[in-house]
């Protein structure tokens, strides 16, 4: 069964359409292409053609362009959408060119890191450079630090790493303050609230060292889509920004679904569990061998949903291994084995916390289902972003829990809908 037969079974069942508040359809939209700029190196030119890239979307293209013009920039299109190539295109162009260059890539968790030094390297080996990338973190070898510190073109790492591991210690990366030439801020959207202002603090230090050393980075921020990451952006580095906000990804046929489960018990205005709910949902896209991702609101919902799924899996003879949970806690290379069998398609159905939320690269899915409102818009689309592929149809299905907030959002698909993340 496809999911689109899955889609009109559940409008055809009437215990199904009865809890529907909202069924949002988006249409698909196709790309918008751009050639490559001339002043891209030849090598990666031909590097990204090994890799089935021809052309960049608008926005890419665009961003190259702004980074070239010496301009700051914050690139803020949907999951999904190519936003990595808009910043490393422009980092390993001036590294070809120039091989003294050096980048800073900052990003929130380490297993973004991960994910983005594998993209990176696969584009090195491909283009045949000598150019040392290396992640720099709290897993990081003390024996291959000084190598980092002398040798890194590209220094990946995090907030937490840059304040304690980079600038205390500024005389001993000499060589990455005296050449740094761009600063990447990947989900600049996770930055808010005090996390946010700590960050800002932490931007104005590592540009009055850079100062001190000569140097005077461009910075290229990315972001989902939010209400002003423009604003966001300039109050993070502290620094005019340009914004590129049209997208040139192609999007399929996207189904958003708002559903309430059935009220239990109506002097308390307590409905069905949402847990329950979405674990006999999510049967539907199992039976169908349907890709999809759950995402709960806890560590211990978590679980609960994996061990209701895996028991829903053996019924239907499917592997148990085929149903995975996915949070913090969990061993480093036992993620990368989850993030892997996502992205080849041999895990059916992952239950996770928003620590898939953010841009780890586990391939597009066809279903996500959110157990509770994720608390802000810009979460709602960055989970829902989950599902989707380039061409064909996909569903973000939100369950509501009996939570005040989930039940507005359920019964006010308006605010929703109609209001910028």
């Amino acid at each position: 069964m496809t999911l689109e037969q899955i889609l009109d079974l559940l409008r055809s069942r009437p215990e199904f359409a009865a809890n529907i508040t909202h069924w949002e359809e988006i249409e698909p939209r196709p790309a918008r292409w751009a050639a490559f700029p001339a002043q891209v190196h030849p090598r990666l030119r031909d590097a990204l053609k090994q890799k089935g890239i021809q052309q960049l979307y608008s926005h890419q293209a665009e961003a190259f362009q702004a980074v070239a013009e010496g301009k700051n920039v914050v690139v803020v299109t949907p999951t999904a959408s190519g936003k990595t190539l808009a910043y490393n295109l422009p980092v390993l162009n001036q590294i070809l060119r120039d091989p003294e260059s050096r980048a800073l890539y900052l990003f929130p968790t380490k297993a973004l890191s991960q994910d983005q030094l594998a993209e990176l390297h696969q584009l090195i080996e491909l283009m045949e450079a000598d150019i040392r990338t290396y992640t720099f973190d709290g897993d990081t070898p003390v024996a291959a630090r000084k190598a980092i510190r002398l040798s890194g073109h590209v220094v990946i790492t995090n907030p937490d790493m840059l304040h304690q591991g980079i600038l205390p210690h500024h005389t001993i990366w000499l060589k990455l303050f005296e050449n740094l030439k761009f600063v990447v801020i990947d989900e600049i959207h996770h930055y808010r609230g005090v996390f946010g202002s700590h960050l800002a603090n932490l931007i104005r230090r590592l540009r009055r060292i850079c100062t001190f050393y000569g140097s005077n980075p461009q910075f290229v921020c990315c972001s989902a889509t939010i209400a002003n990451p423009d604003q966001l952006a300039q109050e993070l580095i502290g620094a005019p920004v340009t914004l590129i906000d049209r997208n040139g990804a192609p999007r399929g046929r996207k189904h958003f679904v708002f559903y309430n489960p059935p009220v239990v018990n109506r002097q308390l205005g307590i409905r069905r569990s949402v847990v329950n709910e979405v674990s006999r949902l999510s049967r539907l896209f199992l039976e169908a061998r349907v890709q999809s991702i759950v995402f709960a609101r806890s560590r211990v919902r978590v679980e609960i949903l994996t061990r209701y799924l895996r028991e829903q899996a053996t019924r239907l003879h499917i592997r148990r291994d085929q149903v995975r949970g996915y949070r913090g806690g969990y061993l480093p290379l036992e993620r990368r084995a989850i993030e892997r069998g996502l992205k080849r398609g041999e895990i059916l159905s992952v239950v996770s916390t928003n620590a898939l939320e953010l841009g780890i690269d586990i391939g597009q899915l066809d279903v996500a289902i959110l157990a509770g409102f994720p608390g802000s818009i810009a979460s709602t689309w960055q989970q829902a972003g989950r599902a989707g592929r380039r061409s064909t149809t996909s569903l973000a299905l939100l369950v509501a829990s009996s939570a005040p907030l989930d039940q507005f959002i359920i019964n006010h698909p308006e605010y929703f809908f109609q209001r910028s993340p």
